[in-house]
This record gives C-alpha cells, sequence and structure tokens, in this order.
C-alpha cells in the first residue's frame, strides 16, 4: 500500500537495500520489494497475486485497461495475463454493493473475447485450489 499510495518507491527501496547490504533483514526486504506491485489497490488483492506467484505460475500484470475492437475502454481487470486474454478478480465486501456494475463489465470483457475468473477471500485461504484453477485456465490457451 505504501507504494500505491506513493509514500515510496520501488528505486528507493532499492536504494536504500543497497546503502545498507550488511544490515539484518535487507535479504528479505530485497525479495518483498521484488515480488511488490505498486498498482495493487488492497491487500487481498496482493494475497491473490502472491498465491499466484508463489504458486509458480507466471507473474500477472496488474490493473490493466482492456478495450474492445473499436477501442473503447470494458474494464480493469486487477491480475491479468495478457498472452491468455485472461482476467482476475478478486472480490471483497465492497463488491457487494457494485456487483450490477461488475456484472455488466464483465459480460462486457467476455463479450470481447476475455476471459476472467473471480475469487474471494474464501479462495484465498484455499491457495491449491485457486493455483490449479488459474494454471488450468493458462494452459488452455496453449492447447
Amino acid at each position: 500500500m505504501a507504494l500505491h499510495e506513493r509514500v515510496v518507491n520501488v528505486a528507493g527501496l532499492i536504494a536504500y537495500e543497497n546503502a545498507h547490504l550488511r544490515w539484518p533483514g535487507v535479504a528479505h526486504l530485497r525479495r518483498v520489494v521484488d515480488l511488490a506491485e505498486p498498482l495493487a489497490e488492497s491487500p487481498m488483492e496482493t494475497r491473490l497475486r502472491l498465491l499466484l506467484i508463489l504458486g509458480r505460475l507466471p507473474r500477472p500484470l496488474a490493473q490493466v485497461p482492456l478495450f474492445d475492437e473499436r477501442g473503447r475502454f470494458l474494464g480493469r481487470p486487477d491480475l491479468y495475463y495478457p498472452d491468455q486474454r485472461l482476467g482476475i478478480e478478486y472480490d471483497g465486501g465492497t463488491h457487494r454493493d457494485s456487483l450490477a456494475e461488475d456484472d455488466r463489465r464483465q459480460n462486457r470483457l467476455v463479450d470481447a473475447g476475455y476471459r476472467l475468473l473471480r475469487f474471494t477471500a474464501l479462495d484465498i485461504n484455499r491457495p491449491d485450489t485457486v493455483v490449479t484453477l488459474v494454471a488450468r485456465q493458462l494452459r488452455a490457451d496453449s492447447s
């Protein structure tokens, strides 16, 4: 969140690492910076992204705007695999209030040829299931 809110930036964190190479915890900081995503918009979105990365799946892009063939904006999934046109969304508690608009956005994306998977907190607590499903979808495109 500090990266997203621009309290710090990746370049500044790397400079700090390099200036304090012998300090305790710097190796851990290096790993955190490597896994960080400044475009992430929520802690649970980050947990979902880390589940995929630590589950040995390719690193997805974050918050990518998607358009139809006419160039009209359709939506911006939390995570995205461009080669497979696969969007991944984390649906937290606030999505209850925006369910109708979320459904319309999903329909626009699917109609334009994108695929979309949606996950909730209950799914995040079942990491093997999430990783398996996303991996299957990533492979489905290459079959």
